[in-house]
């Protein structure tokens, strides 16, 4: 899980994720209203509701219009959570039933406080597959953060 997470707004524009994907090294943000989870906008939503000309030389108004959307109408809503006391099996569990790419971590007001990817599971097996020796005892799944 990491705790750095970035989080917009319901009626923040796609020019402002467009930019914030392009400056994160994110695949995923949190939708918040009223501090709430809301929703997740991955970057392959983004990039489904974008025109494929935007930012180039074909660019026309039409294809710049498509930045005005707001994020709640590409959203995906009220999305599969776990809480900050989960354990990393009710990850892995909700990952081999339905097919997430993150999974958002709350608290008990809905709060995002977190996200784990399937990535961060990936890590957290390597970890477990260090000889003996070296394979800590317990592993701290906060400690799983690239995404």
């Amino acid at each position: 899980m990491t705790s750095r997470i970035v989080t917009v707004e319901l009626d923040d524009s796609l020019k402002l994720v467009k930019d914030i994907f392009e400056n994160v090294q994110f695949h995923h943000l949190l939708v918040v209203d009223s501090g709430k989870l809301a929703g997740v906008l991955s970057d392959r939503d983004l990039l489904k509701a974008l025109s494929p000309n935007v930012g180039t030389l074909a660019e026309t108004n039409r294809d710049t219009q498509t930045l005005d959307r707001k994020v709640h109408q590409i959203m995906t809503r009220s999305p599969t959570t776990l809480t900050d006391t989960s354990e990393i099996t009710d990850a892995v569990s909700i990952f081999n039933i339905r097919k997430l790419s993150c999974i958002p971590i709350v608290n008990q007001y809905r709060e995002p406080v977190g996200i784990v990817s399937w990535r961060d599971i990936m890590q957290w097996l390597g970890q477990m597959m260090v000889p003996a020796s070296n394979s800590p005892v317990a592993y701290d799944l906060t400690k799983a953060s690239n995404r």
